[in-house]
């Protein structure tokens, strides 16, 4: 039996491999979320959505505005916080905010977010003489941070409304109320392990390392994760409809699980698989005002900033790629026309006075 399972793990990678069964993966979700999305979308009278997305008052809008503001001012931390960590103290707080937001925005949009947000990072970072090895850390330090943020919340929404679960896994609540306690149990586990032993641990090998932040510092990466984790819920509650009531915590859930699984899908802004997970998981409103609501919250947390991201980050490249070297150059030639036109200072040699004999 165990040879059995050996050459089988063997075959498994050298055919199939993990990168391959993800890629399935990530096509079947894809492919299933789009399916039932057409299929519930089929039905729908477009002039019922528009009304219902203006409906929506002033006062909704802007709270949910300044929530997804909230939002990304928190998620400009997940960097600052990951440069800190390895030790980078001299790139600027404004420089990593800059990074966060434009690597997030863009990346998660466009889809392959360890890639195009790596990238990002990296092109920006470089300025500040940051190595590719020094962002794969910013990356995984930042990552580590938006799951332990959202595993600490999904755990607690689970344990307290576990049938805010069962709409999207289809499992009984007294499971998902493990998976629940599951969650919470592992963040201990970690912050334990964390704590043990005088030395701060490590992870990686083959000379990357990255040193993780201590049980303290760990608290607070949680924290960031959670408050940015709470806006994000905040701003799309704000946006629900009046009738019928949901409580916060019920939606925090179901919106957690459908960013989780957007996430894993890998889909360009998580398109078609968060927005049928909700569609899944909130049958009870009407399918026209759920999706006026989930359609507002794309324009507020998906489209403006990405717009604002392709603006900041092409106005950067304009700069130091034609506008700051124009400028060096245009110094330069100023300065040699000076020295062209200013004449050469006179050098006057002194004559040497000549020594009186001694007679």
């Amino acid at each position: 039996m165990q040879r059995l399972l050996t050459a089988f793990g063997r075959g498994f990678k050298q055919h199939v491999g993990w990168k391959r069964l993800g890629v399935v993966a990530s096509l079947i979700v894809i492919a299933l979320a789009i399916s039932h999305l057409v299929h519930t979308l089929k039905g729908l009278d477009t002039a019922k959505i528009l009304a219902a997305m203006a409906a929506k008052s002033t006062m909704q809008i802007a709270m949910a505005t300044l929530c997804v503001i909230g939002a990304f001012c928190t998620l400009t931390f997940y960097d600052f916080f990951a440069l800190r960590t390895i030790g980078k103290k001299h790139v600027p707080y404004r420089i990593a905010a800059l990074s966060g937001f434009t690597s997030y925005t863009i990346g998660h949009n466009i889809g392959a977010t360890v890639f195009t947000g790596g990238a990002i990072r990296f092109r920006i970072y470089s300025d500040y003489g940051l190595n590719a090895i020094d962002v794969a850390k910013i990356c995984f330090i930042s990552g580590l941070t938006f799951w332990l943020g959202n595993l600490f919340v999904l755990g607690i929404g689970m344990v307290w409304h576990p049938q805010a679960a069962s709409a999207i896994d289809l499992l009984p609540n007294a499971i998902n109320r493990l998976i629940g306690f599951g969650c919470l149990a592992g963040i201990i586990g970690y912050l334990v392990w964390l704590s043990v032993g005088k030395q701060r641990r490590e992870l990686g090998q083959n000379g990357w390392k990255v040193v993780l932040p201590s049980a303290q510092l760990t608290l607070l990466q949680i924290a960031i994760g959670v408050v940015d984790l709470g806006f994000c819920a905040l701003a799309m509650y704000l946006l629900m409809p009046d009738q019928p009531y949901i409580d916060f915590v019920s939606l925090a859930v179901v919106f957690i699980l459908a960013t989780l699984l957007g996430f894993a899908s890998h889909a360009p802004g998580s398109l078609g698989v968060f927005d049928a997970a909700l569609l899944v998981a909130l049958p009870q409103f009407r399918q026209e005002e759920l999706v006026a609501t989930v359609v507002m919250f794309r324009i507020l947390y998906f489209m403006i900033p990405f717009a604002i991201s392709i603006c900041i980050m092409g106005t950067r490249e304009i700069w130091l790629s034609v506008i700051q070297p124009w400028h060096r150059r245009r110094l330069d030639d100023r300065n040699e026309r000076r020295r062209e036109i200013e004449p050469a200072p006179v050098v006057v040699h002194e004559q040497p006075l000549k020594r009186q004999s001694q007679g």
